[in-house]
């Protein structure tokens, strides 16, 4: 007993457990990280100190992007070279390349990590990438015009993808890989965001200054909220309870209360916000300023803004993990 009290108290198992214990920390750290469309970057944030922590570059017009559930892979959208890059997040390195259809953006992943999905806008289609492969496995034709976003509801069944030249929403079956309808929205709709329960779908509006509500189980509109000028972005808080959206022109974010679908209250941000995060835990937001060259940081449970990150040039997506 006594011999194995003294080697507890050993100065080097003692630097040995707390060694353990901040490379533990260090691991499970919730990162943020913004594509930098103007430089062709990703800028690394750590979300503990909200300070940039490493900068590598991708692609030449970084845009959409997503993570895999296991946070190992990280897929982007390059729209000079329409492809797909795959980056392996341990040693921040380019993988491979996909080749795509013309004009990649908005990127998306199924919630079991077997597919990611890149709206393709000038091919009208929206492509599946295999995550095994990182191959593209086939692609589906929208019946709306120059796709933008593509988000995948939470129980997988349904993928809806914003026709950014029109005032529609595609509506895909996923098993069937069709298109079954074809939602009138409202002008120019961009970014969506689906309560975690799936039962609703915000679709921000940005010629229209709104955020439509569709109820999933019919894909009709229940709801329409105006918010600011050039609405875009859309992030759900995990919690469900509000939905933050980025007003483009006005330099802020509305924060919506979906008990009653009503503006609750408005942050300000940085100049042209774009397509946020928010950390797991629902407690900080991640706003990229498209011309700032900056993100803010809100303090998603308070909604007010705590801090401006400076990253690379034309931020256009934040993606935490």
């Amino acid at each position: 007993m006594t011999m194995n009290l003294c080697i507890w108290k050993s100065p080097a198992v003692i630097a040995a457990i707390f060694a353990g214990i901040a490379a533990n920390n260090c691991s499970a750290a919730t990162l943020a990280y913004s594509t930098n469309e103007g430089s062709g970057t990703v800028s690394v944030i750590d979300t503990s100190s909200d300070n940039v922590i490493d900068t590598f570059p991708v692609g030449d017009k970084p845009r959409g992007a997503a993570i895999t559930p296991d946070g190992k892979v990280m897929y982007i959208s390059d729209q000079p070279h329409n492809s797909l890059i795959v980056i392996d997040l341990t040693s921040r390195k380019v993988i491979s390349s996909t080749k795509l259809s013309s004009s990649p953006e908005g990127v998306g992943i199924s919630h079991d990590g077997k597919w990611v999905v890149v709206a393709n806008e000038e091919d009208d289609s929206v492509s599946f990438v295999d995550t095994t492969s990182h191959l593209e496995a086939f692609k589906i034709k929208m019946q709306g015009n120059n796709p933008e976003h593509a988000e995948f509801s939470p129980d997988g069944k349904w993928l809806y993808v914003t026709a950014e030249e029109g005032e529609h929403v595609d509506v895909v079956d996923v098993e069937a890989r069709k298109s079954v309808k074809l939602v009138r929205v409202g002008l120019r709709p961009r970014g969506i965001g689906f309560l975690p329960d799936g039962s609703k779908v915000y679709v921000a509006c940005e010629n229209s200054n709104t955020v439509v509500v569709l109820d999933t189980k019919t894909h009709e509109v229940v709801a329409s909220i105006p918010v600011g000028n050039r609405s875009n972005g859309v992030t759900v808080h995990p919690n469900g309870k509000k939905v933050f959206v980025t007003n483009g022109g006005d330099a802020n974010v509305s924060v919506i209360d979906t008990a009653t679908n009503k503006v609750k209250t408005t942050i300000p941000v940085g100049k042209r916000p774009w397509n946020m995060a928010i950390t797991p835990d629902g407690k900080k937001l991640y706003v990229p300023n498209g011309k700032s060259n900056s993100l803010t940081v809100i303090d998603a449970e308070k909604d007010i803004p705590i801090k401006d990150i400076s990253v690379g040039l034309t931020p256009w997506g934040v993606f935490v993990f």
